[in-house]
């Protein structure tokens, strides 16, 4: 089974040698995705934001690999601080909003301190 690299016209931030995705026979891995600046360049500020730039990310590279948020299968998500998971979870519910995919959330320090969430996900997609 080839594995076919999904996104890789994408530039990857800071230079981070990654490719947004990968597919392998049905499965489609999507590296962690981020949100400190909008399309154009610029900073974005606070959870809520950031959560949902990274979800738009994910979702046009679902899109280019042929699959949607319902075929997500897990998902795991980064966080550098705890008090920023009810802000997250309330902008991820308008992203998956049925059957939600099993998921882990964990407290931890990202590559840059702006950074605020990174949300990696495996879809299945035949």
């Amino acid at each position: 089974m080839p594995k076919q690299i999904i996104g890789g016209a994408q530039a990857a931030y800071h230079g981070s040698p990654v490719s947004p995705a990968a597919k392998a026979g049905g499965f489609i891995f999507l590296s962690g995705q981020i949100g400190p600046l909008d399309d154009s360049g610029k900073p974005l500020e606070g959870i809520e934001a950031q959560t949902r730039q990274a979800l738009e990310k994910m979702k046009r590279v679902l899109n280019e690999a042929g699959a949607t948020f319902n075929d997500v299968v897990k998902v795991t998500i980064f966080l550098t601080h705890s008090r920023n998971f009810e802000k997250m979870n309330e902008v991820y519910k308008k992203y998956f909003t049925q059957d939600y995919p099993p998921r882990s959330t964990l407290i931890a320090s990202l590559t840059h301190p702006e950074m605020l969430v990174e949300i990696e996900a495996i879809a299945y997609k035949p």
